[in-house]
């Protein structure tokens, strides 16, 4: 509801306004539902609260937490109900004990071999690490970035938490902390000198190798004919280097959103998973000279991103780094986390085990075991009924009506037609 006043007549008028409409709207703003994209970009959901759960407990006195601080941190993860419900579901991650009427939570002697096998791949990725935060400077306008900013994406690039105490004084001919307005929050690390072996892009280097010019790929099924065409179109013209500096483009112009989409993809292709928030990467619009509305430009092609909004956040995932829901290419760090995700998922099976035969032990007690089979039926029918229906796009956030779709996308390309 919006209250408005006239001017002249002081009179109050009131609007409703339907919430549901926006959220209709909202929903455009992302690709038709992908099952397996969608289950590559969902698959890491648990893992990440679990990851910053297990960040937590390390940097706690002789890393060991208590329940009571988890709770307060909660909130912070975005997470509701109790701590220790969350934390009891992954035994195998997790351990809880009871000192002195206090529970304290630990990580389990599995958890910690695993903390300690990331450590030892951060110390022999060192290299990649200089490499990736040396690109992504060489990007950037001014050949520096705000620190606050890296921080955001530090995890998708996959620096160390102490990469500011790790990387930049060790390598101090390359990089240095500067702060010309004297605030801390504008604290940003610079490049000194740039190394031309940096230079190439992802892009770039495939068409070395297979002895080519460097050309975008189009992973869409052929039957995309408007689509190809399209892409056909946009590839047509030459490749513009996210390195190259931007004097002499025009913002707007096809040479510079050329420019912008190669600067994109390179961005994901340096992330462990070649996926990232659409709102952090237009944190950095000055920075790396991006256009106003990314998500637009993005939504362009279909060919090489894929956008979701699932879980209401909007994700841009570089189609070419997969295959279905599987990365191609996976970095050390992937293959120790993914360690990490199976000895949850191993934990949760546990869990779930283990509160399914008490529960049905206290039926039997109670002598409530008289289930019928084809009610079991009838439930499982239901639900995977409900299953199908959120992957096809029923839920909030998926596009509601193709024609609705079809229509969105004719004024899409025709604005930039015109």
């Amino acid at each position: 509801m919006v209250i408005a006043v006239h001017p002249k007549t002081l009179r109050c008028c009131t609007f409703y306004i339907d919430a549901s409409h926006f959220r209709r709207n909202l929903s455009l703003w992302s690709m038709k539902k992908e099952p397996d994209l969608e289950s590559a970009l969902s698959r890491n959901r648990r893992w990440m609260v679990n990851n910053q759960i297990k960040n937590i407990i390390l940097r706690c006195p002789n890393q060991v937490a208590p329940i009571e601080f988890l709770q307060k941190k909660f909130k912070t993860l975005d997470l509701k109900g109790k701590a220790l419900n969350w934390i009891k579901k992954y035994p195998c991650c997790f351990e809880v004990y009871r000192e002195q009427d206090e529970l304290f939570c630990q990580l389990s002697k599995r958890m910690q071999c695993l903390v300690e096998e990331e450590e030892v791949i951060k110390d022999s990725q060192e290299p990649v690490f200089v490499e990736r935060l040396a690109k992504l400077l060489m990007m950037s306008k001014n050949q520096r970035l705000n620190v606050l900013k890296i921080n955001e994406l530090k995890r998708s690039f996959g620096f160390p938490d102490d990469y500011l105490l790790r990387i930049v004084p060790k390598y101090s001919d390359m990089f240095r902390v500067v702060s010309y307005t004297g605030r801390r929050s504008s604290m940003e690390i610079e490049l000194i000198s740039r190394n031309p072996d940096f230079e190439v892009s992802s892009i770039e280097k495939l068409a070395k190798k297979e002895g080519r010019g460097p050309r975008f790929s189009c992973s869409l099924p052929p039957t995309w004919i408007k689509s190809w065409e399209r892409f056909r179109e946009f590839d047509s013209t030459p490749y513009i280097s996210p390195y190259k500096e931007t004097i002499g483009l025009i913002e707007g112009s096809i040479e510079m959103d050329k420019r912008s989409i190669g600067l994109v993809h390179e961005l994901l292709s340096l992330t462990l998973w070649k996926k990232a928030s659409i709102l952090k990467l237009a944190h950095f619009r000055r920075e790396f000279c991006l256009p106003d509305k990314l998500n637009i430009l993005l939504l362009k092609h279909p060919g090489i991103f894929y956008v979701s909004n699932r879980y209401q956040i909007y994700t841009v995932l570089l189609r070419e780094g997969y295959n279905g829901s599987e990365l191609i290419e996976k970095d050390p760090l992937v293959v120790v986390k993914e360690k990490f995700g199976e000895l949850m998922q191993e934990g949760l099976h546990e869990y779930n085990r283990r509160h399914y035969l008490m529960n049905l032990e206290k039926k039997r007690k109670k002598g409530d075991l008289t289930i019928r089979t084809e009610r079991r039926k009838r439930d499982s029918n239901e639900e995977l009924c409900e299953r199908d229906d959120d992957q096809e796009g029923g839920g909030l956030g998926g596009i509601f009506d193709a024609e609705e779709r079809k229509r969105f996308y004719k004024v899409l390309f025709d604005d930039d037609s015109k």
